[in-house]
């Protein structure tokens, strides 16, 4: 099975994670594929990354900025509404799925705490990262300094072609940083967003990590929604070992 690390996170012997790809196969259950086959996909992730498939927490997706904390009482079959998830419990993997959004994989190395989030335009213009800071530190007593961001394949200023209704909206709430114009076209950077909103929200810049991978780029090896309508999610995945 073909999926990318994060070399930041790599180096950290408490934790395992993955970013997977076309060829680790679909992952989502609202994309119009076939249950059976979604279900095997994640069996061979788990094997991959040695956990309990059912053990997963994923979510269902409607990008916004909320943050669920996950215990042990969540349920593989019946995933939170809500764009991040946060734990200190070991043994259960959290996912995020995209298909041009950003995935992100956080990880506090003292408190050992761990955090995925879905970040496309409106995750970013609603500054869902500084949500999951925010539980960090209130409900995890983390320290800013102790956090570590990988921030996954996604689709870059290349290719996120947007119209002038979104570029005024990004204007108007301060991020015209991220809007380029050409020939008359506007495209927007949600990686460039999302790297100030996680220095401003305390993360040391030394510890964020951004792939410039892009998968609208790159459809070969990754999910696109953008060039391909019907398709698959891949995924950021992330857990904490024993």
């Amino acid at each position: 099975m073909k999926f990318y690390q994060s070399k930041l996170l790599k180096s950290f012997s408490d934790i395992r994670h993955c970013y997977t790809t076309k060829h680790s196969r679909n992952v989502a259950f609202h994309v119009n594929d076939n249950t059976e086959s979604i279900i095997a996909n994640h069996k061979r992730l788990a094997q991959e990354l040695y956990y309990d498939y059912k053990s997963l927490a994923h979510m269902k997706q409607v990008h916004s900025n909320a943050v669920k904390i996950i215990t042990k009482k969540e349920n593989f079959d019946a995933p939170p509404t809500c764009d991040a998830l946060i734990t200190n419990q070991k043994n259960i993997p959290l996912m995020v799925m995209v298909a041009d959004c950003a995935p992100l994989l956080f990880f506090d190395t003292e408190q050992k705490t761990i955090a995925v989030a879905h970040a496309g335009r409106a995750g970013a213009f609603s500054n869902i990262i500084q949500n999951v800071i925010d539980v960090f530190v209130k409900d995890f007593h983390s320290k800013l300094e102790n956090i570590y961001v990988s921030v996954g394949p996604s689709i870059g200023e290349c290719c996120y072609e947007v119209g002038e209704e979104i570029a005024q909206e990004a204007k108007a709430l301060g991020l015209e940083y991220a809007v380029a114009k050409r020939a008359n076209n506007y495209f927007l950077n949600i990686r460039k967003i999302l790297q100030t909103q996680l220095l401003n929200a305390g993360v040391k810049k030394e510890n964020i990590e951004i792939s410039l991978l892009c998968n609208s780029c790159h459809t070969e090896d990754f999910y696109s929604y953008r060039v391909e309508k019907e398709t698959g999610r891949f995924s950021g995945v992330i857990l904490l070992n024993e």
